[in-house]
């Protein structure tokens, strides 16, 4: 493994903490941390995995955070977290079988693809009362968690935003559907990383100084959340995703 200098350990430090920080009050995280990490030099599966120890430790971090303020639905968690675990398995060995050079232009157009959909898709409104949910409402939630599950092991950004969206959905007010969200992203963020790092496609050198920073942006973020919202820290997403993404062309095309 390549040894970072540091100058981009610095790098990495403050692209995780503004990633994390930018993930806890708008969602995307991952659309900052994934072009930075291909910025470096990093071929695109190690980028991808090394990306997934920022995440597990940053998942974790929330998915603690919500099941002691008693926001999660364990009961339900308990039936899809296998399932996007397994999903993610699936999804970063899909990773392997894929030529470098036919996976960084896919990564660079589905980093557009989702920060497009982070920047306009529509909202749900939140519902006040408790979901019913039916035979068959869990077993299309199975089929969700697993088909997520699945993109979060082969690409990743965005999957916090879907998996929210789809607990919207069903009904759960939005905290609830946060903490719920959550706790399925981290299950799909272990069962890729262990994935990836079988394969070894987890950089240590870059992903731990990066992880670090990532725990700190988060609950600071989360703090900034509460007290300003999201529209605070959007134009930074923006400004941050456009630059990173960007240069990316920028490199495919020379």
């Amino acid at each position: 493994m390549d040894h970072p200098s540091i100058e981009m350990i610095f790098f990495l430090v403050s692209i995780g903490f503004v990633a994390s920080f930018v993930d806890s009050v708008v969602g995307g995280g991952g659309l900052i941390s994934v072009p930075a990490l291909l910025s470096t030099g990093l071929p695109p599966a190690i980028a991808l995995g090394t990306n997934k120890l920022g995440g597990t430790i940053s998942s974790l971090t929330s998915s603690i955070s919500f099941l002691l303020s008693g926001k999660m639905d364990v009961k339900l968690v308990k039936k899809w977290f296998p399932l996007s675990l397994l999903g993610s398995v699936a999804g970063a060995y899909t990773v392997r079988l894929i030529p470098p050079d036919f996976l960084k232009p896919l990564v660079i157009i589905l980093l557009i693809a989702v920060t497009l959909y982070t920047l306009f898709g529509k909202k749900r409104a939140v519902r006040p009362t408790a979901p019913q949910l039916t035979g068959k409402i869990i077993a299309a939630g199975a089929v969700v968690a697993l088909l997520l599950g699945y993109y979060d092991g082969f690409f990743g950004p965005g999957t916090g935003s879907f998996l929210l969206f789809a607990f919207l959905l069903l009904g759960f007010d939005f905290v609830k559907a946060a903490g719920n969200a959550k706790a399925l992203n981290l299950a799909s963020n272990v069962g890729s990383l262990i994935t990836f790092a079988l394969m070894g496609n987890v950089n240590l050198y870059y992903g731990i100084p990066m992880g670090i920073s990532m725990i700190v942006g988060a609950l600071i973020g989360s703090r900034v959340a509460i007290r300003k919202g999201a529209g605070y820290v959007k134009p930074l997403f923006i400004a941050v995703t456009t630059i990173l993404i960007g240069k990316q062309i920028w490199d495919m095309l020379l």
